[in-house]
């Protein structure tokens, strides 16, 4: 009977050790492997990462492993992995960062049409400044004309007179 109840705590004290959180910056690939949500790869991810230094943060482990995002972070957190001790208890709610990138991307969209609008109406400037510039190079020009002309007229003017004087 005593190794019954022996043999029954027993196995009571390994399921409870199965169940234990698991800390990443701790765990051995097997340990990492007895967490529900996590493969032979993802584990050695984690451990190729953890290479380069330690998990400062449940923040900084989803950046560094590839294929953790906030939700599957929260559903090993719930599995029992613990970064630092520490569960994952998300920054910010989902409908809430939803709201953040509508909200960011619609400002972003503010801006670049707002820029846009900005270089149309630069270069309508410039366009604008262009044709006066080549109206006034046209009205110069004509003034040229005629001021040529007019010299032409009085040279001819004034030969003329002196010409009918000599005749008479």
């Amino acid at each position: 009977m005593f190794k019954k109840i022996l043999a029954i705590v027993a196995m009571l004290f390994y399921t409870a050790l199965a169940l234990a959180a698991v800390d990443v910056n701790k765990a051995t690939e097997a340990e990492l492997d007895s967490v529900k949500g996590i493969g032979p790869g993802t584990s050695r991810l984690i451990l190729s990462e953890r290479k380069k230094g330690e998990f400062k943060s449940w923040e900084d482990f989803i950046s560094r492993v590839k294929g953790v995002g906030e939700t599957r972070a929260a559903n090993l957190s719930e599995a029992g992995l613990t970064v630092g001790g520490k569960s994952y208890k998300p920054t910010t709610t989902t409908g809430a960062k939803k709201d953040d990138k509508a909200a960011t991307a619609k400002s972003e969209a503010k801006a670049e049409k707002k820029e846009a609008k900005a270089e149309a109406s630069a270069e309508k400037k410039k366009a604008n400044a262009d044709a006066k510039a080549k109206e006034a190079r046209a009205e110069a020009k004509a003034e040229r004309k005629e001021a040529s002309a007019e010299k032409k007229e009085d040279r001819a003017t004034a030969s003329r007179p002196a010409a009918s004087a000599a005749r008479k």
